[in-house]
């Protein structure tokens, strides 16, 4: 006989299946009605299926964007997950040792964390206009992600270092391998996982973004923006196709680097039964 479980056992699972609808429920029906016909609505009960809305994205709009906007966001998100990436690295092997403001200078990298999204934008966009300089979205609403992102990826590289072994590094070392080397073929390899994971906060944070982009993008909108812009000017089902496209491209970036991840875990666990069958 199995152990009977008790009230507070379903109360909890109703609580939590309450919860996955609440957080999935939304994406599902914007999914579910972005394959309306023609004449759909916004609404339930949907008029048609097929994929009428979805040309319609990549169609010239009387109102907005979207082409322009979805090209942005893919290479912004692309740019920020690149620095992302580069400057988390460079600053997990800096850390990795003791210097003068390395507690000062940890807490303000970390410190957007704790401020409100659009009270960043506006400050950035408000320097900006004191400098005289163009908002633009490489280069400020870039600057603006980066403050999201670059906390992230400093506190991963920063616990993945942590419990990173210097033997690996002396054994390299003693093997003649320079400093180059030792980074190149033996870090850089095992961190690779942590990369990648780093990479994919990168990508989606920036390419969903839209508090810190607010104020800071200037005349060309992002994807968000230009999305928030049409809830106010259209009528169709033709946003909830966006939603949907974006999503799926989030998801598509998430499986890649998964896969990816277990990949080269597989690989690894390869490679080593190699070499202990070789031994």
């Amino acid at each position: 006989m199995g152990e009977q479980r008790g009230p507070t056992f379903y109360i909890l699972a109703a609580f939590f299946g309450m919860f996955v609808i609440f957080l999935y429920g939304p994406i599902i029906t914007i999914v579910i009605l972005s394959f309306q016909g023609p004449q759909g609505n916004l609404v339930f009960p949907m008029n048609g299926f097929s994929l009428h809305w979805f040309r319609e994205l990549f169609t010239d709009q009387p109102i907005g964007d979207i082409h322009g906007a979805f090209g942005r966001s893919i290479r912004l998100a692309l740019m920020v997950m690149v620095l992302t990436v580069l400057v988390s690295v460079l600053a997990g092997l800096a850390y990795r040792r003791r210097f003068i403001g390395a507690t000062a200078l940890f807490y303000t990298a970390v410190a957007s964390l704790i401020m409100p999204s659009i009270v960043i934008s506006i400050g950035i966009g408000a320097g900006y206009e004191l400098l005289g300089w163009t908002r633009t979205w490489y280069g400020s609403t870039l600057g603006a992600h980066l403050t999201w992102t670059l906390p992230f990826g400093l506190l991963i590289m920063f616990a993945v270092f942590n419990r990173f072994s210097p033997a690996y590094e002396e054994a390299a070392r003693d093997q003649g391998a320079t400093g180059w080397q030792t980074i190149r073929h033996v870090v850089l390899p095992i961190i690779a996982p942590s990369l990648i994971g780093v990479a994919l906060f990168g990508f989606t944070l920036s390419f969903d973004e839209l508090a810190r982009s607010s104020q800071v993008t200037g005349d060309l909108n992002t994807m968000p923006k230009e999305l928030q812009a049409l809830q106010t000017n259209t009528v169709t089902p033709v946003i909830y196709a966006l939603g949907t496209l974006t999503t799926l491209i989030s998801m598509a970036v998430i499986a890649t680097c998964v896969s990816t991840v277990l990949i080269m875990r597989a690989r690894r666990r390869r490679h080593g039964s190699d070499a202990g069958q070789g031994v």
